[in-house]
């Protein structure tokens, strides 16, 4: 009898983190997490648990929500505590917390708040390394993976602003750190989306919109069907870590 594997998914009440639900919800079993909305993090519950599964022999609880802080160590450490209590095991982290703050990129002195620079590193570095490090003996056990969610900003100079940028270029830096330290038990990856129209990238004026879908190769802006397909492949290959993937439209070409 094969064994149903557990997936946390951090910031997944919305956007990339619940299609990313979405799609691990037929075969794995799932663990939410939200840091402050819970009637969206209950409604996407109520959502998942109409998807069939698939598994010859489900398990339950199939789903689990969790309150958490990402930008708090020890609300990250009792994220994955409560995870591995409630579901027993862990299969699957997919680290997809960040923060930005929408600035002009090309204007210097929007660059240099110190707060900007702080919650930056605070939520594109350091949280994906407390998640990792309060998750690495249980992903040991059963050689899974660690995921993270950076962006293309990290490959090229562009984006919201110069922190996000530089933090997600230290994020995705990091991955690779992981990928050399956890091995050989753990595998360690990043994605890096390009805009994405989500809720929070429609807050960018349409003109930027159009300007960074004319600026990919293919025409086109990834979806948040197109990062979370590529994250359940990373999750379920065996042979990749310490990569980043690209998911942009060929936009860092």
């Amino acid at each position: 009898m094969s064994v149903q594997k557990v997936a946390l998914i951090t910031a997944s009440s919305a956007g990339l983190g619940a299609q990313i639900a979405r799609v691990f919800a037929p075969d794995f079993r799932v663990v939410l997490n939200y840091s402050n909305n819970k009637s969206r993090a209950d409604t996407l519950l109520d959502e998942l648990s109409k998807i069939p599964s698939t598994h010859s022999s489900p398990q339950t609880p199939r789903f689990h929500v969790i309150q958490a802080d990402a930008a708090s160590k020890p609300s990250v450490e009792a994220l994955v505590k409560d995870t591995i209590s409630t579901m027993g095991r862990l299969d699957v982290v997919v680290s997809n917390a960040g923060w930005t703050r929408v600035t002009n990129f090309l204007n210097i002195d929007e660059s240099v708040n110190e707060d900007d620079w702080d919650k930056c590193f605070t939520m594109n570095v350091k949280t994906h390394l407390w998640l990792a490090y309060a998750a690495k003996d249980a992903l040991a056990e059963t050689e899974g993976t660690f995921i993270s969610t950076a962006s293309v900003a990290g490959v090229k100079p562009s984006g919201s602003s110069l922190p996000y940028a530089v933090t997600k270029a230290a994020q995705i830096h990091l991955a690779k750190g992981l990928a050399v330290i956890l091995a050989p038990k753990i595998r360690v990856n990043s994605v890096s989306p390009g805009m994405l129209l989500t809720e929070w990238g429609m807050k960018f004026p349409e003109s930027k919109r159009e300007a960074a879908k004319n600026n990919t190769k293919l025409k086109r802006l990834a979806t948040v069907d197109d990062v979370a397909d590529q994250v359940r492949t990373l999750a379920l290959s065996r042979s990749v870590t310490g990569q980043n993937l690209c998911i942009d439209g060929g936009s860092s070409l």
